[in-house]
């Protein structure tokens, strides 16, 4: 006798092996391996996003980079050079957001918390910029203390604690005394409390850091002023002029532009 291989016994099982292997029932192995291939892609919009920033393309950053963010929300990474791309386009909001998110998804994400606390410092939120620097200071895995110490320096400055401004500062060079940023703030308190030769000294140590072109401009800038206050008219043309050649584009090209135009 033969048996009926078309009853319905084995049209069940055939029915069952067809549901198995319906793309929408994927198995646990073929969900990670889409899993795996969905976060390279994303890794490789990532990078296409970051050659676009270290570029100067931020619209194209932005393009690649929102693209990796969608197929990997949870990188913060991701979200942290988001933030970056915004800020160069002035999209403070956006980069705010996307830097709060990459710290929910990673509380010890430094290099986000240091730059929310120079964002806030940018926006005026002063008590902001504070607390975030000092989570940073309190943190003991934080490789580069003097950073936060001199963000959180500046933002007592612009509250008017100069006090409280220069201890912090201070207590950034203790740390790294080759900060260049520290010595500069420093020569602007100096400056501002009528110690000119303190300001003086402090300005030209920042030169000696090797600064970079906008903070060289900067210091040559405000040794300029300092020179003015102190009669010596031709020394503070020749810092102005530095300031100028540094950074024409600038804005200290340009102002130290209008301050040459108002001696001469």
């Amino acid at each position: 006798m033969t048996t009926n291989r078309s009853g319905p016994g084995r049209g069940l099982a055939l029915l069952l092996a067809g549901l198995v292997l319906a793309p929408g029932c994927a198995t646990p192995g073929r969900r990670a391996l889409e899993r795996e291939q969905q976060l390279r892609q994303a890794r490789s919009h990532f990078d296409l996003g970051l050659d676009h920033l270290r570029n100067d393309r931020a619209a194209l950053a932005l393009r690649e980079l929102l693209i990796a963010q969608g197929l990997d929300p949870r990188d913060p990474r991701i979200h942290y050079t988001l933030a970056d791309a915004y800020l160069r386009q002035s999209r403070s909001s956006d980069a705010e957001s996307h830097l709060k998110e990459a710290l929910a998804i990673e509380p010890q994400f430094h290099d986000a918390r240091l730059m929310l606390s120079a964002l806030y410092i940018e926006l005026g939120r002063y008590p902001e910029a504070i607390a975030e620097s000092q989570l940073l200071i309190d943190d003991p895995t934080y490789p580069a203390p003097w950073r936060a110490h001199v963000n959180q320096g500046w933002a007592y400055y612009k509250v008017g604690d100069l006090g409280q401004a220069r201890r912090q500062l201070e207590q950034a060079l203790d740390y790294n005394d080759r900060f260049w940023t520290a010595h500069l703030n420093l020569g602007i308190l100096a400056s501002e409390e009528g110690r000119r030769l303190d300001a003086i000294q402090l300005f030209r140590r920042t030169l000696e850091l090797d600064p970079g072109a906008s903070g060289a401009a900067e210091a040559n800038y405000r040794l300029g002023e300092v020179y003015i206050s102190l009669g010596q008219r031709e020394r503070a043309m020749s810092h102005l002029r530095a300031a100028v050649a540094q950074t024409p584009d600038g804005p200290w090209g340009r102002r130290s532009e209008e301050y040459l135009k108002l001696l001469r």
